[in-house]
């Protein structure tokens, strides 16, 4: 499993004092504020200060000083070590945990590895690219199980629940 979870992603500065919009990739928006330090590109940067709006957080970091400062950090990924995660409640995983994950179904069909984790407000989405694209709703009534241990989710067959043949 890896070492560091992402939880954002920063789309953009705000304001002219160097400070970014991050888009959270965590269930709780509300745990940004507890931040003393996240990971960037493998490297600490001290979090000076947040506030956080219904669908967004707005951060200070250490060395962002300028709108151009800020600039350079969109599309960056914020990370935190396992250890700082929030604990998760019981059939709750964290995303990077499902990444690469096999899915297969209940009849044995391999039908490729999650390459993301898509938000859609309702249910999360696992995105398979290869060999195929498909996207399959992260609900109860289709997935089965997952071991991120063994790193294998099961699903019930697509026919069962799409329009595919």
């Amino acid at each position: 499993m890896k070492k560091y979870l992402t939880i954002g992603e920063i789309t953009k500065p705000h304001g002219v004092k160097g400070e970014v919009k991050v888009f959270p990739q965590t269930d709780d928006i509300n745990r940004f504020l507890k931040l003393k330090r996240v990971f960037i590109d493998g490297k600490e940067v001290k979090v000076l200060y947040v506030t956080v709006g219904a669908d967004r957080a707005i951060m200070k970091l250490e060395g962002a000083e300028s709108v151009d400062d800020a600039e350079k950090l969109r599309g960056k990924r914020l990370e935190v070590p396992r250890e700082e995660a929030v604990k998760l409640e019981k059939d709750a995983y964290f995303i990077e945990d499902l990444k690469e994950c096999q899915v297969v179904d209940t009849e044995g069909k391999a039908l490729g590895k999650v390459y993301d984790v898509i938000y859609t407000g309702s249910n999360d989405v696992y995105w398979i690219q290869q060999p195929k694209e498909l996207l399959i709703p992260a609900l109860k009534t289709i997935v089965e199980s997952v071991d991120v241990e063994a790193g294998l989710i099961t699903i019930r067959p697509v026919r069962e629940w799409s329009d595919e043949d």
